[in-house]
């Protein structure tokens, strides 16, 4: 009995939270798959904040001196962002992304960019983020 009851609680928990947007507020990420021709990486830490369908982060490491991004959830689990950073070499950059916001088998956040230059017309790529 303790089995079934057991069970039945996980599936509720389940069910209950497939129904719930993810919140990136108070939420710590970094890169855990990055794109040739992206600068971020494992030692890139995203601070985000999140105001009903606003989200910014603030973002630092690896090669990153300074970064920004702000953007909105459009649906449910998917937002829009554009990022302007400054790198360790003097380099300033910026573009935009689009993002799925899903969760791992783990709980963990999960975000995978799909970004586009705007200073380096022609390169985009698809980074993946994971919650801290």
């Amino acid at each position: 009995m303790k089995k079934f009851v057991y069970l039945i609680t996980l599936l509720t928990m389940s069910i209950c939270d497939a129904g719930q947007p993810i919140s990136l507020d108070n939420v710590h990420m970094n890169v855990v798959k990055t794109d040739a021709c992206g600068v971020v990486n494992h030692e890139t830490i995203f601070y985000f904040q999140q105001k009903n369908n606003m989200v910014s982060a603030e973002y630092t490491g690896g090669k990153i001196q300074q970064g920004f991004l702000v953007g909105r959830f459009d649906e449910k689990d998917h937002f829009l962002f554009s990022y302007c950073q400054l790198q360790i070499d003097g380099k300033l950059d910026n573009g935009a992304s689009e993002c799925e916001v899903s969760k791992d088998q783990d709980g963990k956040i999960l975000l995978t960019e799909h970004f586009e230059w705007a200073s380096r017309p022609g390169e985009f790529g698809v980074n993946v983020f994971k919650e801290l």
